[in-house]
C-alpha cells in the first residue's frame, strides 16, 4: 500500500492513515461509527488512487462517511451534489461574462488590444465543485464527494469519467487541468437508477447496510447529546418496525436521529403513543406513510408490548 499512496500527499497521509484500524479509529473520534467493511472501503479509497462508490437506501450515512473522512484528514470536503439537470458547467467551471464585459470595456477605453484568449484567462473562471476539488493546493487531497450520483443523467455520469480514471478535466479554452493533489473521490448513490458498468469499472465500491440495532443505538446517542436512554432504544427499534411496513420512503439512520432529536426537544424521556404520533413528521415524510404507520397503530410503533 505505501508505494500506492496518493502522489503527492504521500507523508501526509501514510501518517494520517497508516492502517485500517486507525482510520476507524479516527472516524469513531468524528463522531462516525463505521463497521470493518466499509473501513476497508474508505481505507482503499485515501490510499489508492481510486474513487469509492458508495451505495445503499437513504439515510444509512452515505454522505456522512465523506464528511467524516474529510474531518480525519483535517482537509477541505468540496461537495457536488447532483439533480435532475445538472450540465458540465455547474460542476465543473464557468466564464464571469459580467467580468469580461467589463474587461472589453475597459480595453476599448484604453484603445488596447484585446485577443480572445485575453478574456479566457483563469482569472475570469468561476470554480465550481470539481475544478475547486482538482485544483486544492494540499498539503493533503481534498475529499470530492459526488453526492445523489444517481440523480444526474447519463450524459453528466459519462463526463465524471475522465476525473474519476486520471484526476483530470479538460477546459477547451485551457486546457488539460491535471491536479497536483489528486482528490479522495467519494461518489454516492441511492439506487433510483442503475450506474453505468463503466463508471463502477473506475471505483472501488461498498454497500451500506442498515445498521445493526446496537451500532444503531450507539449512533443515535452520540448524534443527539442529552437524549434519555429508554428514548433512544425505543425509537430506534420502532424506526426498524416502520422499515417493515410497506413505506414509500422507509426511515434510516438520519430519521431516527432527526425523531430522537425532536423528542427530546418535546421533554420526551420515552417514547410514548401521543408523543410518536405528534412528531411523526420527523421520521416519515409521506403522508401515505404516515397512515400506513397510523393505521398499524401507535401501540404497535412504540412497543409491541406496550401497556
Amino acid at each position: 500500500m505505501t508505494d500506492a499512496a496518493r502522489r503527492g500527499a504521500e507523508a501526509e497521509v501514510r501518517a494520517l492513515v497508516p492502517d485500517v484500524e486507525t482510520l476507524a479509529a479516527g472516524l469513531d473520534a468524528a463522531d462516525y461509527l463505521t463497521d470493518p467493511g466499509l473501513a476497508t472501503a474508505l481505507f482503499m479509497a485515501v490510499r489508492l488512487p481510486q474513487p469509492l462508490l458508495l451505495e445503499g437506501e437513504a439515510g444509512v450515512g452515505k454522505t456522512e462517511a465523506a464528511k467524516a473522512l474529510a474531518r480525519v484528514l483535517d482537509t477541505p470536503l468540496v461537495r457536488l451534489q447532483c439533480y435532475e439537470g445538472i450540465d458540465a458547467a455547474e460542476a465543473l467551471y464557468e466564464w464571469t461574462y459580467p467580468k469580461q464585459l467589463l474587461g472589453i470595456r475597459l480595453a476599448e477605453a484604453r484603445n488596447d488590444p484585446l485577443a480572445e484568449a485575453d478574456l479566457f484567462g483563469r482569472d475570469y473562471l468561476l470554480r465550481r465543485p470539481l475544478l475547486e476539488a482538482l485544483e486544492h493546493p494540499g498539503p493533503r487531497p481534498a475529499v470530492l464527494l459526488i453526492d445523489e450520483l444517481d440523480r444526474a443523467d447519463d450524459d453528466f455520469e459519462a463526463f465524471t469519467f475522465e476525473l474519476l480514471a486520471e484526476s483530470t478535466l479538460t477546459i477547451p479554452e485551457l486546457g488539460t487541468v491535471r491536479a497536483t493533489h489528486p482528490p479522495i473521490v467519494v461518489l454516492t448513490s441511492n439506487r433510483t437508477r442503475d450506474l453505468h458498468d463503466a463508471l463502477k469499472r473506475r471505483c472501488l465500491y461498498h454497500w451500506i447496510e442498515y445498521p445493526r440495532p446496537e451500532r444503531a443505538i450507539d449512533i443515535v446517542r452520540r448524534r443527539v447529546p442529552g437524549s434519555a436512554e429508554p428514548l433512544v432504544v425505543a425509537a430506534t427499534a420502532a424506526v426498524a418496525r416502520l422499515r417493515s411496513l410497506e413505506v414509500e420512503k422507509p426511515p434510516g439512520i438520519a430519521e431516527a436521529i432527526d425523531w430522537v432529536a425532536a423528542l427530546t426537544l418535546m421533554g420526551a424521556h420515552r417514547l410514548e403513543p401521543v408523543a410518536a404520533q405528534a412528531t411523526l413528521g420527523a421520521v416519515l415524510k409521506h403522508r401515505e406513510d404516515q397512515e400506513l404507520a397510523l393505521a398499524r397503530g401507535m401501540t404497535w410503533l412504540v412497543d409491541a408490548d406496550y401497556g
